[in-house]
């Protein structure tokens, strides 16, 4: 029997014994809830492979991580984030709709937003961490965010990379709600801080 365990970004990992063979294929599905990082279920759905030549280990593929912070607070004070992966080359509102994550806000309405077009404004964001992944700013989004900071994208008009990209890109989500400020640090506390 393998392992199935899920990192810090709802990726999950099956680890098989080097003695496990099996004539079908089997699916493994797991679901569990990460306190504080997801509102919805993030469902693992993996293959136990045929031969012991399918379960080495091989190099992960291209991906791009994201954290999107959501505009309101946990109880506790801390912002909610969400960690998902994506590959490169997708425009981000795909990304984020696909994901479950919030986009629209109070603009969630299908007579609200234009569904992708770059005309209505409504799925703004702002880019706290890896702008250099992002396309530039096409001309609708200068012309809708011409009066808003220089790091507020509209996801609709917004491709992360290339398929071959990788890195981390954090998003704030619905920033022109957003009711806290808080600060984006690349290293963990160290153990002395509180």
């Amino acid at each position: 029997m393998g392992i199935l365990q899920l990192n810090p970004y709802g990726l999950a990992s099956l680890t098989l014994p080097h003695n496990f063979t099996t004539n079908t294929p089997k699916s493994i599905k797991a679901s569990k809830r990460l306190t504080g990082f997801s509102r919805g279920r993030i469902r693992a759905v993996g293959t136990i492979p045929d031969s012991e030549s399918e379960a080495a280990p091989s190099e992960e593929p291209p991906a791009v991580n994201f954290a999107f912070v959501s505009s309101v607070l946990l109880p506790d004070g801390t912002p909610d984030v969400h960690f998902r992966v994506a590959c490169g080359g997708q425009k981000l509102r795909d990304i984020m709709l696909d994901s479950n994550i919030e986009l629209y806000g109070p603009y969630s309405r299908p007579l609200l937003n234009c569904g992708g077009g770059g005309t209505c404004g409504t799925c703004i964001v702002e880019v706290v961490e890896g702008k250099e992944l992002l396309n530039p700013r096409t001309d609708k989004e200068k012309e809708k965010l011409k009066r808003n900071p220089k790091n507020w994208r509209l996801a609709c008009q917004t491709t992360v990379g290339k398929p071959d990209s990788r890195g981390l890109v954090v998003i704030q989500q619905l920033p022109e709600w957003k009711g806290h400020e808080w600060n984006y640090n690349k290293e963990p506390p160290s153990e002395s801080e509180p």
